[in-house]
Formats: structure tokens, C-alpha cells, sequence
């Protein structure tokens, strides 16, 4: 039997030839050999284009199911896709009766779906740990794990649907860039690049989407990771364009700043701040506390036939959030219903994830922060003169700004989403930035205090984080 023969290769430090045993060439030496040189980064450009095309198919599918399922669901414009009616508008009309079953039907599907990924797919692996520790993602229970989250929340759960996409578009970076043959670095980046496509691809949020990237996933600003997260979240929003349109996710009235509105911001940016921090830590135990035996079919089922009845009272409630959100932005709340509307909303979104579902909180997360500057906007008016008095819609968009920069731990991003969202003039800057500085550096402090706090009992310290996916 032949042997293969040696090859002699010169050494750096002697010039000297070294033995090697002749290899199989691979592909790219293949390509090489014939004249066609594949550079690592042309590969990196490849697959990062194609990772913005992938994130923004997989948001545009997602959404179309999302909005077929509440069409169907509740039984309002079941000849259309992406129709003018809104979520909100279509449970209204709903009788009680229908409600209750579909809520019904949501927890049914919630509990066993769930159940079966936990008890029977591959271990899942978030975003988070693909990012920081290069772990590839599942296909099988990723995919289950997205699909589920978009019919629940379409049912009427009352998480937030932007995780999917997220989670989509990252495996989507992750299986380009593992089998392009990337190395972890690329594929940690492209994995974080794919989140942020998907974001930005279902909301129409291309910056905000590439900014969540650099901030919350990669934590730098570095242009290594800036052109790529940029280049995907444009792309996937301009393919999302395609079948959605450009949409525009809140339709605000002309707002004024004024120094009341400034005065209110520096006032409830740090009460704000705190609530923020308490619905952060409240989500975070209630997830890690959640079953992943049977108990989470008994429980979810409990918890959605609850929330069905309910929302025979409050049709706001159901779905992520939007609805309420925007009542409030368009200055359509009173306090009072502001204030039950919120109450209702933490104790069902802590409820869902404490009993097993899964799904995002940014929308939830915004929602909140509206309803609770309308309570407070509303009893500022209540003991301020006339003239010191602040519009409750103005007031509802800066209070989500920095309830969302702090709950999910994302200041920069928070304020650029606040913009994409709304497209409010940037004379908000002010009064925005105001409020999420505020609310930042008290949960900052908080967060020092129960370090210390910690550190004195037991030696340890541990200082929760939003999960990034």
C-alpha cells in the first residue's frame, strides 16, 4: 500500500525544511488551487448578508403567523394578514364567552407545548449563552420554542413577542456562521447580529435593532461589531418591508415640550426607576422558579382560564401590551383604569412566567412604564396648579422610556427603540433622557445596595441582569 509522501516546508527560525504528511486539500485550498481566493472576511461579509436576509424572512413569517392565529382566535379580519384593525379592537368585539375559550385554548397549548420541549427536545440554549459562551443552538427545540411563543402571545398571553425573532434570527447566524466555517469570535458576533435582525425586522426598528446588538448581546461600540450589526438589522428591515410594509408601531398626537413636562421628568425618572428594578427582579425569580414537570400544563391552564376571565372586564389585557400602550401615548386612559390596567399587568406577566410560558418583556415592559407615568402624570396634575399641569400622553412615552431602559437593563437602546417606535419629534430627547438617567442611576444604586447588603451576610454578592434573549 502506497504512503502518502512528505511534503518539505521551510521553518521561520532556520530556514530548514520540516517533514509533513501530505492532507486532503479542503475546499477553500480547492478554490485556491483554482484560482479563486476566498478570504475570511469576504466569507464574513457572505454570511452576514445572508443572516440579515434569513432574520428578516423568519420576522416576516412570524408575524404573519402571529396575526392570522389573533384573526382566527377572535374572530375579527379573518380575510386579512397585516389589516388595518387593531388587537386591541378585534378582543373588544370579542363576546366574553369567546374570550374565555381562547384563553382556555392558550393554556392548553402553553402547558403541553412547553411541557414536551422541556421533557423531550434538546436542552435549550438562549441567546445569551450562545453569545457569551459560543454554545450552538438546537434547531428542533429553538424553532418549538419561538413558534410557541408567537401562538401564545397571539392567543392572548400577555408576554412580549420579540424574543421569537430574536431566537430565530440568532440560529440563523449561528448555523451560516458555524457552517461557513467561522471561528467563535465570528460566530458569537453573527449569532448576536441575527437577534438583533429579527428585532428589528418585526418591529421596523433597524437601528434600534443594531444598537440592541452593541449595547445589551456584545457590550462594545467596537467597528468590528459595529458594521455587521448595522448591515443585518438593515437588511432584515428592509426585507420585513417586503411583506409588512413600513410600519410604524404607534401613531402618537403632536406632542409640546414644556417645562412642566422636563419638571415631571426629573421628578418621576428615579420612582420610576424603582418600580422598574422591583418588575425586574420580580420577572427574574418568577422565571427561575418556574416548573418544567407536570405541574407547568396545571398551571399555565390555571393561570390563562384566570386571566380569561378577567379580560371579560379588561379586554386590554390580553397580548403583549401594545393596546394599552397605546391608550396611554394617545392620552385615551384615566388614572383610575391606568392603575388597575397596570396592577393587572405585572400580576399576570409575573403569573405567565411563574407558571411555566415563556416570552419576552420589552412590549410588557413599555406598556407598564406608560400606565404607570399616566398614574403619575395624573396625580401630578391632581396637586399642581393649572399651569404646571402635563399632557398624560407626553408624560406616558417618556415614563415607557425609562421603565424599559431599566427593566431590561438597556438605557441607550430604550431611547433609540422610544424613537423608532413612535417617530416623536427629537425635541423629546430632553425630557426623555432626563427620565432615563434618572431611573438608571436609581436602579444602579439599588442595585449597589443589595450587593452590599449580600456581601455583608454571606461574602457574595449577586446583582441581577436582564436576560438578553
Amino acid at each position: 500500500m502506497n504512503t502518502p509522501q512528505a511534503t518539505q516546508i521551510p521553518t521561520q527560525q532556520t530556514g530548514q525544511p520540516t517533514p509533513r504528511t501530505a492532507i486532503a486539500p479542503t475546499g477553500r485550498e480547492t478554490a485556491q488551487s483554482e484560482g479563486v481566493r476566498v478570504t475570511p472576511l469576504v466569507t464574513l461579509a457572505v454570511v452576514t448578508v445572508l443572516t440579515g436576509i434569513g432574520a428578516g424572512i423568519g420576522g416576516t413569517l412570524l408575524a404573519a403567523l402571529l396575526h392570522i392565529v389573533q384573526h382566527l382566535a377572535f374572530g375579527y379580519a379573518e380575510d386579512q394578514v397585516f389589516g388595518a384593525q387593531s388587537f386591541l379592537s378585534g378582543v373588544a368585539a370579542a363576546s366574553p364567552e369567546r374570550r374565555f375559550a381562547v384563553l382556555t385554548v392558550c393554556g392548553v397549548v402553553a402547558g403541553l407545548g412547553w411541557y414536551a420541549v422541556h421533557r423531550y427536545g434538546a436542552k435549550l440554549v438562549s441567546i445569551k449563552e450562545a453569545v457569551g459562551r459560543s454554545r450552538p443552538m438546537p434547531v428542533g427545540s429553538t424553532l418549538a420554542h419561538a413558534l410557541l411563543q408567537i401562538v401564545t402571545v397571539a392567543l392572548g398571553s400577555p408576554l412580549g413577542r420579540e424574543v421569537a425573532p430574536r431566537e430565530i434570527g440568532a440560529l440563523i447566524g449561528d448555523q451560516l456562521a458555524r457552517r461557513a466555517g467561522l471561528s467563535a469570535e465570528q460566530c458569537r458576533l453573527l449569532v448576536a447580529c441575527g437577534a438583533g435582525a429579527g428585532l428589528a425586522a418585526v418591529y421596523n426598528v433597524p437601528l434600534g435593532g443594531a444598537i440592541f446588538v452593541l449595547e445589551v448581546l456584545l457590550g462594545t461600540f467596537a467597528w468590528r461589531a459595529v458594521l455587521p450589526a448595522f448591515a443585518t438589522s438593515a437588511i432584515a428591515a428592509a426585507v420585513a418591508w417586503i411583506g409588512m410594509g413600513a410600519e410604524q408601531q404607534y401613531t402618537l398626537p403632536a406632542f409640546d415640550v414644556t417645562a412642566p413636562l422636563v419638571g415631571w421628568a426629573l421628578v418621576c425618572g428615579p420612582l420610576i426607576g424603582v418600580a422598574a428594578w422591583a418588575f425586574s427582579r420580580l420577572t427574574e425569580s418568577a422565571r427561575a422558579a418556574a416548573p418544567r414537570d407536570w405541574r407547568a400544563p396545571v398551571f399555565t391552564l390555571a393561570n390563562f382560564m384566570v386571566l380569561g376571565l378577567v379580560i371579560a372586564w379588561y379586554p386590554q389585557l390580553p397580548g403583549n401590551g401594545k393596546g394599552p400602550a397605546s391608550l396611554a401615548f394617545n392620552g385615551e386612559l384615566v388614572t383610575a383604569l391606568a392603575f388597575v390596567l397596570l396592577v393587572l399587568r405585572v400580576l399576570f406577566t409575573w403569573s405567565s412566567l411563574r407558571a411555566g410560558a415563556a416570552g419576552g418583556l420589552l412590549t410588557p415592559g413599555l406598556a407598564n412604564g406608560a400606565l404607570l407615568a399616566v398614574v403619575l402624570a395624573g396625580l401630578w396634575n391632581g396637586a399642581l396648579p393649572q399651569e404646571m399641569e402635563v399632557a398624560l400622553g407626553a408624560a406616558a412615552l417618556i415614563g415607557a422610556t425609562a421603565f424599559l431602559a431599566v427593566s431590561m437593563r438597556m438605557p441607550i437602546t430604550a431611547v433609540v427603540l422610544a424613537l423608532e417606535f413612535t417617530h416623536v419629534n427629537q425635541d423629546f430627547l430632553a425630557p426623555m433622557l432626563l427620565a432615563v438617567a434618572g431611573a438608571a442611576c436609581t436602579a444602579r444604586w439599588l442595585d449597589q445596595r443589595v450587593a452590599t447588603t449580600k456581601s455583608r451576610g454571606n461574602g457574595s454578592s449577586t446583582v441581577p441582569s436582564a436576560s438578553a434573549g
